[in-house]
């Protein structure tokens, strides 16, 4: 079971922490953490496929269906990629300050903070705050095993699958 919280800083005291539960497929190699789960975009049928990729200060998420933005998040840089959306694209920038992670017995807890920009420009602080727990509590030891096809996938940028590439370090 996974549990994503978000929430950016400086959209005023209206601003909500917005939170959703997924199930997914959790899988560890070589010290490199994978969650791999999928959303339905409302107003579509064509689920969003997500692959999370995390370990020691960084973060990668993957999104390919009806939004596809592959977005890095590693510590004390900035990262800059296009958001593609059925609506249009949107270049976005993350200068992510933090990403830490706790590994328990029975949960695995992911934090990351950064600034967002959207065209280079600022537009608030965020964190995401990431919980993997197990289907079954009587079961702590349960983790769903992924395809080779899916721990390909989840290994692969953009440009191995002849996608354009436009992530920029800076």
């Amino acid at each position: 079971m996974l549990t994503i919280r978000g929430l950016q800083f400086d959209q005023g005291p209206d601003s909500e922490e917005i939170e959703t539960v997924q199930w997914g497929q959790y899988y560890k190699k070589n010290g490199t953490h994978y969650i791999i789960y999928e959303e339905i975009m409302e107003g579509f049928e064509e689920p969003i496929r997500n692959v999370i990729k995390f370990r020691e200060r960084e973060m990668n998420l993957m999104k390919r269906g009806m939004v596809n933005v592959y977005m890095a998040f590693e510590e004390h840089k900035k990262n800059v990629t296009n958001y593609l959306t059925p609506y249009g694209s949107l270049l976005i920038g993350m200068d992510t300050r933090r990403v830490k992670f706790t590994e328990g017995d029975e949960e695995i807890r992911l934090q990351v903070e950064y600034a967002l920009e959207a065209n280079y420009e600022y537009l608030a602080d965020c964190r995401i705050e990431i919980r993997v727990q197990p289907a079954g509590k009587t079961m702590p030891d349960a983790r769903m095993k992924l395809s080779k096809k899916d721990i390909a996938d989840a290994k692969k940028k953009p440009h191995d699958k002849g996608e354009s590439d436009s992530r920029m370090r800076m």
